[in-house]
């Protein structure tokens, strides 16, 4: 089959999804049940369609079929926790120009990486709430920037409260999956994000079922637990490196003594998908240290995809993705984290037939 009717296929396999998001809450037709097989996580939303982090990227996830939404989390001025993928907001919202705030833009080193822009931690709640949010990646998905101007700023709170209200909508529990972004970082600023995590999660009683909590950096998660909110962690991997702050290597932490460390604190580990691969074993050898496995990230487009799924040279043009999550769900994952979680879900529904 030639590349253009593989990619039409896909996007006539999303139209009905794309027609339920968009329309009223009332008249959409939203998926009540989920399929027996690999959890479906919606990375920032629906990031494939609309722009991440956006109340309607995360309604878009839900109608979709995902099972978790999943909300980066990084603190304001005044120590509200609000959802954006980094601190620097210059390239997920207006505040570029918005002249009232021109003199804001600075240079901070996070995680020891000199960055440039604005930063939620210099905002006030209220300061960000006048901001409008805006597609991260224009050039890959420019399909997404007609939604440029939609959307605000979320807090945590905002996506637990809209977690809450599609569960009631689907019909199923939807999970919200937090990620504690650069914990080390706004520690030392004097923001830190545990303390301000915990107290929402409490107050919100918030339990396994709806919760699971991720980071990249080990301390953060030994934070949560040592809190006993009774939810599962996620101890997410790089593919090279270490955890910003910590002398063990991500390549350490994913050997049978580095799983069996992790199992002691975590329930899920979440590595790059091209961590499961074989001739790696880290799909077997976490499984037989008790760990559940959930891997990140799936796209549709070319550029991030193996080469033997992509269809046409076009980077943005959409290959084969469910090639893709068929070898995963195949191979065993337990989870998949995914900017496009209607393709997951149809993908993961093939797999049950």
């Amino acid at each position: 089959m030639s590349p253009a009717p593989r990619r039409r296929s896909v996007l006539l396999a999303t139209a009905a999804v794309t027609a339920a998001a968009t329309a009223p809450a009332g008249a959409a037709t939203p998926v009540r049940h989920r399929a027996s097989g690999p959890l479906v996580i919606g990375h920032r939303g629906a990031a494939g369609w609309r722009p991440e982090h956006t109340a309607d990227a995360y309604t878009y996830a839900v109608r979709a079929g995902a099972d978790w939404i999943e909300p980066d989390l990084v603190p304001t001025k005044d120590h509200v926790l609000v959802v954006r993928h980094e601190n620097e907001i210059g390239g997920t919202t207006d505040v570029a120009g918005r002249p009232e705030f021109a003199d804001r833009r600075t240079t901070r080193t996070v995680d020891g990486r000199a960055v440039t822009g604005w930063f939620t931690e210099d905002f006030t709640l209220r300061e960000l709430r006048t901001l409008r949010t805006v597609e991260r990646l224009p050039l890959v998905r420019n399909r997404n920037t007609v939604f440029d101007g939609r959307g605000r700023v979320m807090t945590f709170q905002e996506v637990i409260d809209l977690a809450r209200r599609l569960s009631g909508e689907s019909g199923r529990r939807i999970a919200v999956f937090p990620e504690t972004k650069h914990p080390t970082y706004f520690r030392s600023t004097g923001l830190p994000l545990e303390e301000e995590l915990i107290r929402v999660i409490r107050r919100n009683r918030l339990t396994a079922r709806e919760c699971v909590v991720q980071s990249f950096e080990p301390s953060s998660l030994h934070r949560i637990a040592a809190a006993r909110l009774g939810l599962p962690l996620w101890q997410a991997l790089g593919t090279s490196g270490s955890p910003y702050g910590h002398a063990v290597t991500y390549r350490d932490m994913m050997s049978p003594a580095g799983l069996r460390e992790i199992a002691s604190y975590a329930q899920w580990i979440g590595p790059d998908k091209s961590s499961l691969v074989p001739p790696h074993t880290l799909l077997a050898d976490a499984h037989a240290a008790g760990l559940k496995v959930g891997a990140y990230t799936f796209r549709a487009e070319n550029q991030y995809l193996p080469a033997a799924h992509r269809r046409g040279t076009a980077p943005n043009d959409f290959g084969d993705a469910f090639t893709e999550y068929a070898f995963h769900y195949g191979q065993g994952v337990d989870a998949v984290v995914t900017d496009f979680p209607d393709i997951a879900v149809q993908a993961r529904e093939g797999l049950r037939r």
